[in-house]
């Protein structure tokens, strides 16, 4: 296949276009300190594990509990599927990579990261405005009585992952490029090219996968608060509606501004370095909106699921199964022992348990542990 042999082709990376001179696979930056490196491989590995967890917990509980398999949670768990393999491709490659001061693993690693980073992250993006639309719908009722369903959840996703696919992949087949970004530690579209293929290439992918989901994102929400604020006048029942108004309205502005601050840097570096190829930019200045996007990995799942009470009340309840399970298989039989005791009358027997030693045993394990290690060991074992 095409693709297949365009992993091993060094004209998919094009170093030249960028003012570096030296090679990002075979050495470090000269005018970045190796403490530089090693910093950001620690917030990477940190970054990395956070999200692995976090979005494993999300898809665990999800499949565990049928009352959560409702089409918006569809939509999250696909959106965490995406910040997953996100985390465990970019996250991981880019650690490795930092570790080291360059790119050390080659040209095919550098595309398959790029590649990666840049497919999922756009399958993330355009989840989190199919999600927009989705609650829109279901508020606003602008198909009347319809009803969203799981297959109108599966049809958005596999929209959501074809149009993703169809706009990532151009670069491993000759429109455009992946390459090394200024810092040589992680693999990006080729920004920096002022060539009209690399020019048009990264005008329509900003275009179709920022602006547009983003567009979806403001109208979506725009167009739900407006429908609350106009039920919560029309109706008089400011006091009813006031309280779950506020609590949409929070939630709306924690989304976008997450959406925003995750997104934005890096998309507007990346229109400017094509809009001014030839201008000089700083490797630690140009490095920064890169990793910070990775971040939004651990964003997305405490703002659309942990502040779901319904997800919440099943992760602690999963979490707290799981972690008695993984204690009482290590607790001896001898531990739980039945007491017989006789009461005043010497007539009845009671059994007493000593549920206390217990207790503590499951407290002191589980208070050890990280809480989303904690919640993801406790998943595993509990579906197993």
């Amino acid at each position: 296949m095409d693709v297949v042999r365009a992993l091993g082709n060094e004209s998919l990376l094009s170093n030249s276009s960028g003012p570096a001179a030296w090679d990002p696979f075979r050495r470090p930056l000269d005018s970045i300190q190796p403490w530089h490196f090693r910093l950001v491989a620690a917030v990477m590995f940190v970054v990395t594990s956070v999200s692995l967890a976090e979005n494993l917990a999300v898809i665990l509980v999800t499949a565990k509990f049928k009352q959560l398999r409702q089409p918006v949670n569809y939509v999250i768990v696909n959106l965490s599927v995406a910040d997953f393999l996100v985390s465990l491709t970019g996250g991981t490659i880019s650690f490795l990579a930092n570790l080291k001061g360059y790119f050390y693993m080659g040209h095919w690693a550098c595309v398959l990261e790029g590649f990666a980073v840049t497919f999922f992250g756009i399958v993330s993006l355009w989840s989190l405005a199919l999600l927009a639309f989705e609650r829109y719908v279901v508020i606003c009722r602008p198909l009347g009585n319809t009803r969203l369903r799981g297959k109108h959840a599966a049809q958005g996703i596999a929209f959501v992952w074809t149009f993703s696919f169809i706009w990532t992949i151009p670069p491993t087949m000759g429109w455009s490029s992946y390459t090394t970004s200024k810092i040589g530690t992680t693999c990006e579209p080729n920004w920096y090219s002022g060539a009209h293929n690399d020019r048009s290439y990264i005008i329509a992918f900003f275009t179709t996968c920022f602006i547009v989901p983003l567009l979806v994102i403001l109208v979506s929400y725009g167009k739900l608060l407006h429908k609350l604020t106009k039920v919560s006048d029309t109706q008089g029942r400011l006091r009813t509606a006031r309280k779950p108004e506020r609590q949409v309205t929070r939630m709306v502005v924690v989304m976008i501004i997450a959406f925003l601050i995750c997104w934005m840097p890096y998309a507007t570096f990346s229109i400017l370095a094509t809009a001014y190829p030839s201008v000089e930019l700083d490797p630690h200045l140009a490095a920064v909106p890169a990793f910070f996007s990775k971040t939004a990995t651990v964003y997305n799942p405490v703002i659309y699921v942990f502040m779901n009470k319904q997800f919440r009340k099943c992760l602690m309840q999963m979490s707290r199964c799981g972690a008695i399970a993984t204690v009482g298989s290590n607790v001896k039989p001898a531990s739980v022992r039945a007491v017989l005791t006789q009461d005043k009358r010497g007539s009845q027997l009671s059994i007493m348990a000593e549920g206390d030693m217990i207790i503590n045993a499951v407290w002191q394990r589980v208070s050890s542990l990280p809480i989303m290690l904690k919640v993801s060991l406790g998943l595993l074992r509990s579906l197993s």
